[in-house]
């Protein structure tokens, strides 16, 4: 038969995550559906992943028809579906050129080796990369040494060294680093800090860092690995700030809907730092995942999904504000689009299986942050499930 099944066996995975006692099976548009048949609204998206919802028909589709044209060649010949791909994603980002990998670690990764490059060049032997507290990165060795998180790194070291790490949003710290360390040859910065607890960068920061890094000749970097793809309602959240433009960028997540893909996009005067050669791939830029990448961009673009994420988002933020205005316990909620974030005053990780036994599925990010994440496809109707199931879950637990 086609598929394997582990009824009645215990499982001989890594025990790498602690998971929820639910096996999800299926998916329709915001739904998913349990192996005993019960209907969940997804508020997370896989984490930001299925931005255009579950088995989204011409997903499927297309990911049938390649599959049963051409899955794979190496890198040593030229993809078209890469190439297109490539094309498309410098259109909506404005930046010149693209290298496609598996995922967002490798393209945070490529970013890394840019920016190591862009030292050599210059002659400086020991470079160092501004990065800021709290950050997340990925779990590859080099991103993990990058991100501002303790727990991740915990066993791991020695880390990688060269990270230079200052207070997320704090310009004159930002200026006081760049002042002290002359090799500072790049700033890596999530717009949104989204593991964080969906903290945005505060209005003109990104602007700030984008002067500081000129005055240094260093990179602007961006993590728009959550972010992007339409999340905040523009195609990347750099795009809130007006004639911005970072000298590297790296998406993942949405861009495939699932299927996994990641880019790391660059300046003209960026990307040729990375000639024949000096990176590669195995299975990065492969027809299936570029064709699936080019379909997603087409249906956010016929939809006008960023405009959609806007409203919507715009819709969640004024439900929950209203509905939490007096609750005692309720910090800030905050964010962009529809990349939501509701801080509480303690720690209130049970409120995941809760909101599970309602039918709703929702992340709890540092301990004390309701990560909101919904598909970008959701309606006012779903939007308003939402917030009142959420409202619902806090009111229980503060105002007890």
């Amino acid at each position: 038969m086609g598929g394997a099944s582990n009824a009645g066996q215990s499982s001989r995975l890594f025990d790498t995550y602690v998971r929820m006692p639910v096996s999800l099976v299926r998916g329709q548009g915001p739904w998913l559906f349990d192996d005993q048949g019960r209907r969940y609204l997804d508020a997370l998206s896989g984490i930001a992943v299925c931005s255009l919802g579950h088995a989204h028909p011409r997903l499927a589709e297309v990911i049938a028809d390649q599959a049963a044209t051409l899955l794979h060649t190496a890198n040593i010949v030229r993809i078209p579906q890469q190439e297109a791909l490539a094309n498309a994603l410098c259109d909506i980002s404005g930046l010149d050129r693209a290298f496609i990998a598996n995922s967002g670690a490798e393209a945070i990764e490529c970013a890394l080796k840019l920016a190591r490059r862009h030292a050599h060049a210059r002659g400086i032997e020991k470079p160092a990369i501004l990065v800021a507290s709290d950050s997340f990165h990925g779990r590859t060795l080099a991103a993990l040494s990058a991100s501002g998180n303790a727990a991740i790194q915990a066993g791991f070291g020695p880390l990688v060294d060269g990270f230079v790490r200052v207070p997320f949003g704090d310009l004159e710290a930002a200026s006081a680093a760049f002042e002290a360390n002359p090799d500072i040859v790049a700033a890596l910065i999530e717009p949104i800090q989204g593991e964080g607890g969906v903290r945005p960068a505060p209005s003109g920061y990104l602007a700030g860092l984008r002067a500081l890094c000129d005055r240094q000749q260093a990179l602007l970097m961006l993590d728009e690995i959550q972010t992007g793809m339409a999340r905040t309602g523009k195609w990347f959240a750099f795009q809130h700030e007006p004639g911005l433009m970072p000298d590297v960028m790296t998406v993942a997540k949405a861009l495939g809907n699932g299927i996994p893909i990641g880019a790391c996009l660059a300046r003209e005067s960026v990307a040729h730092l990375l000639p024949a050669g000096s990176h590669g791939t195995t299975f990065g830029g492969n027809p299936l995942a570029c064709r699936v990448g080019l379909e997603v961009i087409e249906i956010m673009r016929e939809q006008a999904i960023p405009e959609r994420a806007a409203a919507m988002g715009e819709l969640l933020k004024q439900e929950l504000e209203a509905g939490l205005s007096d609750v005692p316990g309720v910090v800030e909620i905050r964010g962009k689009g529809l990349m939501m974030g509701i801080e509480l005053a303690e720690p209130v990780t049970e409120l995941k299986d809760q909101a599970m036994a309602k039918g709703l599925i929702i992340n709890i990010t540092r301990g004390n942050t309701i990560r909101l994440l919904p598909p970008l496809i959701v309606d006012r109707e779903q939007v308003a499930q939402i917030a009142a199931i959420v409202i619902e879950l806090i009111k229980t637990r503060f105002q007890a």
